[in-house]
């Protein structure tokens, strides 16, 4: 069996006295598609930060592709977010005085393989093409967020990690925005990890987690 290009073994996360994650463990393949569900502070934005190596955990470890990121030092893991991660965010996070094509080949700016001709395959693909030269104010919600995808494909990565990357969006578009994102997901075979508790996006995955109260629940 091959070597799970994320895993989170016994996780917990405490703040402020909280406990926000409990024991949380759970393993990505390449090319999976996982969905964490969960309701409103079950913990999911929290284990986002923690897969997304953005944060750390009190205790308990996170691995990428077998190394562990929480013994290395801060510029080692962002080099190593940089290099394995990409990201959709709930509220896009695009910078909004950079064009659209401009947002999407940011990460290849901070340090990525230049390819550019790959960001305008995947904007192409995405149905944005024709906005890469309008800025975030003037995009719709469905378009700031297939900008969000193209960004995050823009260095191949291992993983994409998406935090409730359809909720800002209607049902219809929720629907296009999902399927375009798991059509160039399978495309290139990395894994998509994504927390929502949206249940229209059920169908779109392999495997399903719940989380509750901080904890994956059967």
């Amino acid at each position: 069996m091959s070597e799970p290009v994320l895993a989170a073994e016994s996780v917990s996360v405490e703040r402020g006295g909280m406990t926000l994650l409990e024991d949380v463990s759970l393993s990505v393949s390449a090319g999976d598609r996982l969905l964490v569900r969960g309701p409103s502070g079950a913990g999911k934005t929290t284990l986002f930060t923690m897969l997304g190596l953005l944060d750390e955990p009190e205790a308990g470890q996170v691995l990428v592709a077998g190394t562990d990121a929480t013994a290395l030092s801060e510029r080692e893991r962002a080099r190593l977010r940089r290099e394995t991660l990409g990201f959709v965010f709930q509220d896009f996070q695009l910078v909004p005085d950079l064009t659209a094509r401009e947002n999407a080949v940011l990460p290849q700016t901070h340090g990525g393989e230049r390819d550019e001709a790959w960001v305008d395959d995947l904007l192409s693909t995405l149905g944005v093409a024709d906005r890469g030269d309008h800025y975030p104010a003037t995009l719709s919600g469905g378009e700031k967020q297939r900008v969000a995808i193209a960004r995050a494909l823009a260095n191949r990565p291992d993983v994409i990690l998406a935090d409730e990357p359809t909720g800002q969006l209607d049902p219809e578009t929720t629907e296009q925005v999902a399927s375009l994102l798991l059509d160039v997901q399978a495309s290139i075979g990395t894994a998509l990890v994504t927390i929502s508790h949206d249940p229209a996006l059920d169908p779109y995955f392999d495997r399903t987690e719940t989380l509750r109260d901080g904890r994956i629940v059967e």
